[in-house]
């Protein structure tokens, strides 16, 4: 039996890829980074791509890598989805498990069915979306999901069991709600081999309308072939290579040419007595009752967003981020800024920005803070949400004239140890990082409940210094909500987000 087969060599590479993705989401981390391309499985995806491109009609640059696949696609077929995508190679290895103890003569289970025509229509709704300017394809493509989930669950539990992949374990609000999706979706191979890849996944249904015109496809020689469906026996795609092959399924495993006693199919260009080839099987109609569903959820999702009356201070964005509208247009929720952060700060937001923002970045400081020195979530940026930082512009070192600022802090006078319990407290004026310092002290005469006075400092923050940065939220010692906290007023991205606005 020879071992280079394509089979064989389809396997090399799917555990060379899946190594590399755990390799570069692991050193996506303050003390790895050292410049590797962290982001690089996120910018080979032309769903996000195209999508991006659809929100805000540009293409950033680290995205063109996309075409790569796109170009691989046209040549070879839907080989990313078996050989590549981290996703497509976790799923079928669970599916291996889960169907160990299959009757091997069981066919039927991986036969076409027109419920793997859904991935499809979900692609068209998220299409819709990025065109009226909504990007949510963060939440179901593929490479964003696993690279999300291992970044915020899998990676602080792996750490929390003893991993040690952190200095101090990081935690992350609905980090269990992402895992619990993620595990589903694991599990659902118990119930249908490549459950995700079949029937839900968007980048593969794009990936099988490009692979419809490639040059290299899965071919059957109908003379040879007896029918015995003996090649669909561990098909990844569901692809019928028994009959007229369904091109927009197949994923490139060459398992079937393997499996097949008669040495009926290959794979390569047509040759003499090859079948002919099934286009993508999708419900016209049900295609334009997605595209119509999709336009009425937007106006729903904006309506909310864009409410005057629900204002989102609250929504502290990374460093370095574009202004909100653009920023909801470019972030794909991917968590790789949330996974470098090293104090944890970044967060994935839940419904305080509206369902359109759902697990975009959010600072959180009671959590973290932003460290005055740190650029490195704008590093990891795939799309360009989080344009590149240096940090002499963060700061407002020569040549930038002030810092970068993303907010501004304001004390809540009712839990202020000094003002509203004339208690000495100096901790968020030490903590400052900026120079001079944003806060600042003002010695007034405080008369006590018994009558006695006593000089006592109390604490004012200067809006013109204040960078936003949480530290001394992050450090209050009032515990539950902090005395002193940070909101988006005064960002230097936006020109309507400030105290006071200038005519």
């Amino acid at each position: 039996m020879k071992f280079l087969t394509l089979q064989n060599i389809r396997r090399i590479y799917s555990v060379f890829f899946f190594g590399l993705f755990l390799l570069l989401v692991a050193i996506t981390d303050f003390r790895n980074i050292k410049g590797y391309e962290a982001p690089l499985f996120l910018e080979l995806n032309p769903l996000v791509a195209f999508a991006s491109f659809l929100t805000s009609w540009t293409v950033y640059k680290g995205l063109i890598l996309s075409l790569i696949v796109i170009v691989i696609t046209l040549i070879f077929g839907r080989v990313f989805c078996s050989w590549i995508c981290p996703m497509g190679i976790l799923n079928q290895w669970v599916s291996h498990l889960f169907n160990k103890r299959r009757p091997v003569d069981d066919y039927r289970v991986n036969a076409y069915r027109q419920l793997f025509r859904l991935k499809y229509y979900i692609l068209t709704m998220l299409l819709v979306l990025a065109l009226f300017g909504s990007l949510q394809i963060g939440l179901l493509d593929p490479i964003t999901l696993l690279t999300r989930s291992f970044a915020v669950s899998f990676f602080p539990a792996l750490h929390y069991a003893g991993g040690q992949l952190y200095i101090k374990q990081p935690l992350f609000y609905g980090g269990t709600l992402m895992a619990v999706i993620f595990i589903g979706i694991l599990f659902s191979n118990r119930f249908l081999s490549r459950f995700w890849c079949r029937v839900l996944c968007p980048l593969g249904a794009l990936l099988g309308i490009v692979s419809s015109a490639s040059f290299m496809r899965i071919r059957r020689d109908v003379e040879k072939c007896t029918d015995c469906q003996k090649c669909m026996r561990y098909c990844h795609g569901g692809c019928d290579p028994h009959l007229e092959l369904r091109t927009a399924e197949c994923h490139g495993c060459m398992n079937c040419i393997e499996d097949c006693p008669e040495h009926a199919l290959h794979y390569g260009t047509a040759r003499e007595h090859s079948s002919v080839h099934t286009p993508v099987d999708v419900n016209r109609r049900r295609v334009i009752e997605t595209a119509v569903a999709g336009l009425v959820l937007f106006p729903m999702m904006r309506s909310v967003v864009n409410a005057k009356t629900a204002p989102k201070y609250d929504v502290v964005r990374p460093p370095g981020s574009i202004a909100e509208e653009d920023f909801l247009r470019r972030c794909i929720k991917c968590g790789e800024c949330m996974r470098v952060c090293p104090t944890n700060v970044i967060q994935p937001a839940l419904l305080e920005g509206g369902f359109e923002a759902l697990w975009t970045p959010v600072l959180m400081n009671r959590i973290g803070y932003c460290e005055f020195n740190c650029v490195l979530c704008s590093q990891v940026c795939p799309t360009g949400a989080i344009v590149p930082l240096s940090v002499e512009k963060k700061v407002g070192k020569a040549p930038y004239l002030k810092p970068l600022t993303i907010g501004t802090a304001f004390y809540d006078r009712g839990r202020c140890l000094p003002w509203a319990m004339n208690t000495e407290c100096i901790v968020c004026e030490e903590v400052c990082p900026t120079s001079p310092k944003a806060i600042w002290f003002k010695t007034t005469e405080i008369t006590m409940r018994d009558g006695t006075t006593k000089l006592l400092k109390l604490p004012h923050v200067d809006p013109k210094i204040c960078v936003g940065c949480g530290i001394c939220e992050n450090k209050c010692p009032v515990h539950d909500r902090a005395a002193i906290r940070v909101t988006s007023i005064g960002e230097t991205r936006s020109k309507t987000n400030q105290m006071i606005l200038s005519r």
